[in-house]
């Protein structure tokens, strides 16, 4: 038998520059997390502390705003540090425990959004049953799913991705354990499983989408039937933040999935990863500030007091 070498770290090569621009990479990122941690952690305030913000939809909007927070930390902190440093090695352990939290923070936020789909559409096409529906014994059952159902989807992920040593390389073409690029090096038997996973993972997710678009369908509906434009304008200002997100997260799901797995260290390999990992969670509390009236007016009670 031939003699094969087990990895227990990875090199991480995202692009070939020099130190000085290594570090303007790194500034970049740390001006993009900040930004992010500011504003997700802006909106998480000001929903708990406006009494006017103590309703379902706020606070699904902060548990949200809670995950983004933490994917965008799992991967763009360590980056920081590793651009500062000019470190490139990251320990099997901590890979996994990255793709498993950044999974974790993916899977739950998907969940979120579908039970967002489902308060809108209570709240604006049947809004007098809304109070017997949306109970706050049935918010917290949702909130306990999404986590414990994001849980599980990870854990299966992580047993499937790293159930068999690393003998090919170790040598990851991204600037975080990016699961792509862990595919690219995982053996055969691994890359069958995990795609069988993805697949299922990709029709869930597609009934997911349709169920959710088709809420958002019946709520547009039953807006352009309202008569009074000032409540069309307040059922609008609610839902529209949620549908551009959920837009958002999609079109940077795609861009994960579609995209093709590179084989060398290259700028687009890197951009495509900044846009699926930073924009969601840096653009989502633009959005519900630009979009949502009450956050926008709870925004100025906060900062005018």
């Amino acid at each position: 038998m031939e003699n094969l070498t087990v990895f227990t770290e990875f090199c991480l090569m995202d692009v070939k520059i020099s130190q000085e621009l290594q570090v303007l990479q790194g500034v970049l990122f740390l001006v993009i997390y900040l930004g992010a941690l500011t504003e997700n952690l802006v909106n998480v305030t000001v929903i708990v502390t406006d009494t006017c913000l103590h309703s379902p939809m706020y606070i699904f909007i902060s548990n949200v705003a809670l995950i983004d927070l933490g994917s965008i930390s799992v991967v763009v902190s360590g980056a920081v540090v590793n651009s500062m440093t000019d470190s490139k090695t990251i320990s099997l352990t901590q890979c996994a425990a990255q793709i498993f939290l950044f999974t974790l923070c993916v899977a739950v936020e998907i969940v979120f959004l579908l039970v967002m789909s489902y308060d809108r559409y209570m709240a604006i096409s049947h809004p007098l049953h809304y109070g017997l529906i949306i109970t706050p014994s049935l918010c917290s059952q949702a909130m306990a799913g999404s986590w414990a159902s994001g849980l599980v989807y990870s854990a299966i992920h992580i047993g499937a991705l790293f159930r068999l040593p690393f003998t090919k390389t170790n040598v990851i073409y991204q600037y975080f354990c990016e699961i792509p690029q862990i595919l690219r090096i995982s053996s055969s038997a691994v890359q069958f499983s995990e795609f069988v996973l993805l697949a299922v993972s990709v029709c869930i997710v597609s009934v997911y989408s349709a169920f959710m678009f088709v809420s958002y369908v019946k709520i547009i509906l039953t807006v352009l039937k309202m008569h009074s434009v000032e409540a069309r304008n307040k059922a609008m200002s609610t839902c529209s933040p949620q549908l551009a997100i959920l837009l958002l997260f999609l079109i940077s799901g795609c861009v994960t999935l579609l995209g093709p797995i590179s084989n060398e260290p290259s700028f687009k390999n890197l951009l495509t990863a900044m846009f699926y990992t930073m924009v969601p969670p840096f653009m989502n509390p633009i959005v519900y500030c630009l979009c949502n009236r009450e956050i926008n007016a709870a925004l100025r009670r906060m900062f005018s007091s």
